[in-house]
Parts: structure tokens; sequence; C-alpha cells
């Protein structure tokens, strides 16, 4: 059986010409000259009158359809009444069978990469009646493979690295590329890898793509970058095979197997003294060709410096000088060190027989500067007695000029720290002196700025604080701490406490404070008893306190304090007497009502109420004249100078007196009758209202005020009361006309400015103005 469908394979994959026999079992074994009985093994069976299958190769170039196979049926006499039918995929549009002998051709070129089997259906009917004659068999078309496709990589480009100084055979990246021939029929996708470009530095394994290192020692800093082509070949490289290529960009990634060097090992750096302290001075810097973390360096001073100190920036990888201790061009000008630079990060292959560090020697110059002034101390703490006198010593600071010149230094206090202006300080010898008296109680500390000034550069400016401590002296007396409320029962037994105080002093004794607390020893009715720690109890010294009698009992307790000198008060303890329960409760302080037996009579408080209500009429009537004062005229001399303006108290009409003014025409204004005349007054002339021309020249002030006063009597827009019009009239004028030259322009032209030619050098320029602009010049 296995040897029948080889043959079956043999005969189908060749192009059966189309005058052949039809493929039957029987002409199948002929063709191979096998008995005809031989055929019989490959008789189809009752349901199977055909093959099973067929193959066709894939880009077929031919300009005719391509011979795919022959169907053929016993039922089939050559009599044309057999039809043959397909039905499937590509049926009528890529595979065509003849329907009279069977023969099935394919249309167009097929590509096995985009279909490799195709499932169809034959049909053997009658021509006449469509019956069918054979049953349905359903065969496939295979598409056998040729090697039309060319390998591909999935990438163009590839991007890998290495680390430079890799030993050889150092796996770096594995390209792989595709094949899209058929890999289990022969060689067609079976590729095989090689190298264009890129040795001798690289190589590839030939099977599966991966590039290695081929050559030792490769140096990054001599070569970074590498460009490698690879090639993958099919049919296992052989002649005819079909290729593809793909670059791989290589880079060499840096390792420490460089160290840094310096490339001057003597560095000369200048520094003024002024220089603060942290301050840069200058910069070194060793070279590294790594890169990266590989670069990175670290400063060191050998043996360290007590003036300098080196730090690294870790930005540039420079090292930074900066000072520690303030320079003295004065003390020392020159110093002198050696400096160490060392990679941060080893790499433990490459420190075999290098040293991964190097020295330079820094010499630093000092330069001199005009320095300002310098304090002894900084700052200055000076104590002071709360009772000096004004004008007392306090303290003394003392600065100096640290140049070699020692300039003489100025001394004064910053009055923004001395706005109460407490003290004074000698320019000259810088002597601290009080300008008031200082109390401690007011301000413990005062806080000034001493300034010290080059006379002879007075740019030169330094500032000390100085810190004034107020010393205390007992100069305060101690008092209650607090305000006391203090009461005594009527009922209350003798030595019965009712009150604990205590006092405060503003003072601060240097052993603390210690107070004394007395009462007059005469005292009949209270006591007081010292507890020694500063406080003390008040006690009754009888029983039967009576509101009736007093109400109120004022008690003065002396307080001294232990300082010297002593200070003592006398504090004043106000004690009610008050109603209390059996338990000593307060109920009541108010004092009782007393009969008016005992106190004021009846006829005492008539007398008191009629002397308030007098009092309230008196001045009930006081403030009723006060509203009826007239007020004071305007003009209150008859020889003031303006006796041409009358002062009237009588009010307008107002809105009642409708004779006087039209009240309508008020409130509109804009329909106003310009003919209508005031109705208050004779007009002596009936013309329609106009205003009068400017006055004349050569008029004099009377007649200037009476024609405004007859302007205003004739005017109907004027208000329906007396009214002031104020005016400004400056006369007819001075026998020397107007200097001004406003109106100069019409008689410009009459004047002859000739003789201005005559005044000399002096006036040539007003000539030349002048006599150029004479109507006859320009004519």
């Amino acid at each position: 059986m296995i040897t029948n469908q080889v043959l079956l394979l043999l005969v189908l994959c060749i192009p059966w010409p189309s005058n052949a026999l039809p493929l039957t079992p029987g002409n199948i074994g002929n063709l191979f000259g096998m008995p005809e009985s031989d055929g019989r093994i490959l008789q189809r069976s009752k349901r199977g009158w055909m093959w099973n299958q067929f193959f066709l190769l894939e880009e077929y170039t031919g300009n005719d359809h391509q011979y795919v196979g022959k169907l053929h049926s016993n039922m089939d006499k050559g009599d044309g009444n057999v039809k043959y039918v397909l039905t499937g995929d590509g049926a009528g549009t890529l595979f065509l069978i003849d329907e009279k002998s069977g023969d099935i051709h394919a249309t167009k070129r097929l590509d096995r990469e985009e279909k490799a089997m195709y499932t169809l259906v034959a049909k053997v009917l009658d021509r006449n009646t469509n019956a069918e004659l054979e049953p349905d068999t359903e065969f496939n078309i295979k598409i056998h493979d040729i090697n039309d496709n060319a390998p591909k990589f999935a990438k163009e480009i590839y991007f890998a690295s290495v680390p430079e100084m890799s030993e050889v055979g150092t796996s770096v990246v594995t390209v792989t590329a595709s094949d899209a021939d058929d890999q289990t029929y022969g060689n067609s996708a079976k590729l095989v890898y090689s190298i264009l470009q890129g040795q001798p530095y690289f190589s590839v394994d030939s099977e599966n793509g991966t590039i290695k290192t081929a050559l030792p020692g490769m140096d990054r800093e001599v070569k970074e970058n590498y460009q490698v082509v690879i090639q993958a070949k099919d049919m296992a490289g052989q002649m005819g095979g079909l290729s593809g290529t793909t670059t791989v960009s290589i880079t060499l990634s840096d390792v420490n197997d460089s160290p840094p060097r310096f490339a001057n090992h003597s560095f000369r750096v200048t520094a003024v003294e002024s220089t603060e302290i942290g301050g840069a001075i200058g910069r070194i810097k060793a070279d590294d060709p790594d890169v990266g973390r590989n670069a990175e360096m670290e400063y060191s001073i050998v043996g360290g410096h007590d003036m300098f100190n080196i730090i690294t920036d870790q930005t540039t990888q420079e090292g930074v000088i900066v000072i520690k201790k303030a320079l003295d061009y004065e003390s020392k000008r020159d110093y002198e060190f050696r400096v160490e630079v060392r990679n941060t990060y080893l790499d433990a292959r490459f420190i075999h027989g290098l040293q991964f560090k190097d020295y330079a020697t820094v010499k630093v110059t000092v330069e001199d500067v005009d320095e300002p002034p310098v304090f002894t101390r900084n700052p200055y703490i000076i104590e002071v007695h709360e009772d000096t006198a004004a004008g007392s010593f306090v303290g003394v600071v003392s600065a100096r000029d640290p140049d070699a010149d020692n300039k003489p230094v100025k001394y004064s206090i910053d009055r923004h720290t001395d706005l109460e202006r407490l003290f004074n300080i000698d320019s000259v010898n810088g002597t601290i002196t009080t300008l008031k008296a200082l109390d401690r109680e007011m301000s413990k500390w005062h806080n000034i700025s001493v300034v010290a000034t080059e006379i002879n550069n007075p740019r030169q400016t330094t500032r000390v604080p100085v810190f004034i401590k107020v010393l205390d002296v007992n100069d305060n007396a101690p008092e209650f701490a607090m305000s006391y409320d203090t009461f005594v029962c009527e009922n209350v037994k003798a030595g019965q406490l009712i009150q604990t105080i205590s006092a405060v002093d503003t003072d601060e004794p240097l052993v603390g404070h210690k107070f004394v607390f007395t009462i007059s020893a005469t005292n009949p009715n209270f006591t007081i008893v010292d507890r020694e720690d500063n406080t003390a109890n008040i006690l009754t010294r009888r029983g039967g306190f009576s509101r009736r009698e007093m109400s109120m009992y004022f008690l003065p307790v002396v307080i001294s304090d232990n300082d010297y000198p002593i200070q003592s008060s006398t504090s004043t303890l106000i004690v009610r007497v008050c109603a209390c329960d059996s338990r000593g409760n307060m109920q009541s302080c108010n004092p009782e009502v007393l009969p008016f037996s005992d106190g004021l009579t009846t006829g005492a408080l008539v007398a008191i109420l009629l002397c308030v209500i007098i009092l309230l009429m008196i001045v009930v009537l006081f403030a009723a004249l006060r509203r009826q004062r007239k007020k004071e005229p305007l003009i209150i001399s008859k020889e003031d100078v303006r006796d041409n303006v009358v002062s009237y108290n009588d009010e307008g009409g107002g809105e009642e007196d409708t004779q006087a003014f039209d009240i309508g025409t008020l409130r509109n204004p804009e329909v106003m009758d310009a003919n209508k005349l005031r109705r208050d007054i004779i007009p002596e002339m009936l013309f329609p209202f106009r205003r009068t021309s400017p006055i004349k020249d050569n008029t004099d002030v009377r007649d200037f005020i009476n024609g405004r006063l007859q302007e205003n009597d004739t005017d109907p827009t004027a208000p329906p009361y007396d009214s002031l019009a104020t005016y400004a009239y400056e006369g007819s004028g001075s026998l020397a006309e107007s200097l001004s030259s406003l109106e100069s322009a019409a008689t410009e032209g009459d004047h002859d400015y000739d003789y201005l030619s005559n005044w000399g050098p002096q006036f040539k320029k007003l000539a030349e103005m002048y006599i150029g602009k004479s109507p006859d010049r320009e004519t």
C-alpha cells in the first residue's frame, strides 16, 4: 500500500500532457510497466471513484493555465453524455475543470505561503438530466514549496553593547532571521549565518546567529562604536540560496581600566586675605578617560592642612580649594601642600599592577587687602548697677587695624540699637558711659552695636555687639501679690483665720526674697501671724462684729524685705463685716436697713428730694435760654470796609409764597419763558432780556457796579430771594497801555526796527529777527 502511494506522488508531481491517457487504475499500472492485473490494487471503491490528493508546484511561471490533473469516471463512455463539475476552495476562480474531459487547470500563480492546500469536491453528472452518475468525492490539491522567499531579520538595525576589555568569545547579542518557505521540505528554510562586516573584532555563530567578541583587549578609549553586518542565507548556505542582512551597532561600554592623572603636577593659587571662611580660592582638575561612575574622582590633601581643605565638585569632577581659617597677610603669605586624587569606584579586574591615584603640589600665595578694624572681643558683655548715675563709666571696647600700617580707629554707637540714647562712647578710646539713669525693672539687658571705623578710610568699618546687663539694686518695696476680698463674720470668735496674704517684689536679690509682715500692735480687732514662707495669716483678735456698728475695716499691713537697704511698704487690707451661717459661709455683706428714729427723719429726706428737683429745673431753664439766644450778625463792626453789603435776617417766602416766584418754573426750568419778567420788581424797560455788552473803556467802578445791579434787577432767572453777586473788575487800564503781546500783531508792521542795527554787535541777532519781518523788506 505504501508503494502505491509513492507511485501516485511521482506521477502527479509531473505536469500531465493534455493528450495523455486518462488516470485510471488500469493505465496507471501500464504507465509504470506494471501488469494490468497489478492495477487492481489501485481500484477505487464504490464511494471513491477518484484519487483524493493532487500536488502542484507553487509560483508556476508559464503563460498558459497550469495543468493540475484529470478526473475520469467509468460511467464516461466517451459519447459526451457525462459532465464533470468542480466545487470547493477556489473552484471556478483558481481552478477550472473541462466538463467534458475532466481536465483540471490552475488559472494563476499560487503561493504556498498564502495557502498550502485547497479542498475541492468533484461531481459526475448526466449532461442531459443533471443526475448524479457517481457519488460526490472530496479531494485536496496540495501546493508544493519552492525556494521563493529570502530570509528576513526582525529589525533592520540592532543595538547592543559589550564591556571593553572583554575576553574573546564573550557573547554580545543574538540576531535571528525567519524564512517563510516550508521548513519541513528540503533546505528552502534552512538558514546559515555569516558576518560580512565587523571582522576581526567580532564573529557570529553560523547556526544560531550569536555575535561574539573575536579580538582581545578592545579599548573603549581607542574605539567605542562598531558597525557589524550579519547575513542569513537559506539552502543551508549553498550556491543559489537566497539571503538577507541586518546591521548591528555595537558599543563598548566603559569599565574602570584607566586611572586619573594630573596633566600638570604643580598648581599655583592666589587668595586675598579677606576671603571668608569656607570660600573657594581655586580649582584643580585631573583627567580620567573613563566615563560615568568609572570617572568619578575624590580629592584630598595629603596629611590634611590647618588652613585649607579641598572638596570635590561632583558635576565637574574638579577639586575646589576652600579656606578653613581666616588668612592673614601680615602673619603668613605663602602656603604649600600636596593633593591626592583617586577613583571612588575600582574594578577588581584592573587594579593589579596599576595605581588608580595621582598626586600634585599646590602653592597658595596670600595677597594683602585693606582690612577693616578688628575688635579684641566679639561680643562684649558688660555689667552695670541700675542705680548708676548719668555719665557713669560702663565699660571699654577696643579695636585695631590689622594691616601693617595700623591706621587709627574711631568708635561710635549705632543709634538704631540705642533709640532711647541711654549710652555714649568716646570716639577715641572706646569708653562707654551712661547718658541716663538705668532701671533694671524697665529693662534687664541693653543690646547695642558699636562701630569701629578707620579714620583714613571710612568705608572700612566693623560692628560688634555689646550686651549690657543691668544689675539689681534693692530699690523697690514689696507689696501685696494680689487684691484680696476679705470678710469677717459677725458671729466670728477670737483667733479665727480670715485671710492668708502674700507679697511680691520686682527686685531680684541674690539670696531670694524674705518678707516680714506686721500690723499695729494696738489694733483691737485683728492680729497677724508671719508663716516664715513669705506669707502671713490675718486672725481676729475679738468676736462680736456688727454691721450696724461698722460694716468695713481698713487694716494697714507693713511689708518689709531683707535686702540692703531694707525697703518696706504699707498695703491696706479691706475687711468687710458679713452675715454668715453657723458653718461660717457668707450670706450677706450689705449693711442692715436702720429705722428712721436712728437715722434721717422723713423731713430730712423730703428736703433732699426738693433740692434735687430745684437743681433739675435750673438745668432745664438754662438749656432753654441757650436755644433762644440770637445768632450773631454776619457783619459785626459798623466800620467794616464792605459797607455795601447788607445783612438780612428775613427768610424767603418758601413754597407758600406763590406771588413772589413761580414754583412750577423752578421745578421745570427748561420750559421757562425767556421774556417773562420778575413779578416782585418793576422793570425799567419793557423789552426782551439781553445781556449787556462789556463795560466800555474808562468806566469807573461805580458805573460798573450799577450796570451789574441793573442786570440782575431785570433778570427773570434770578432767584426769588436776596443774593450776593461778586465780580472782579480790573479797571480801565494804565496810561502806559498793556505790555502784553496778545493784541500787538495788528500793529507790529507799523514799527520801523532799522534803528536796532545801530545799537552795536550785542543786538545784531535781535536786529536780524525784527528787521527781517519788515513788510517793506519782504516786498
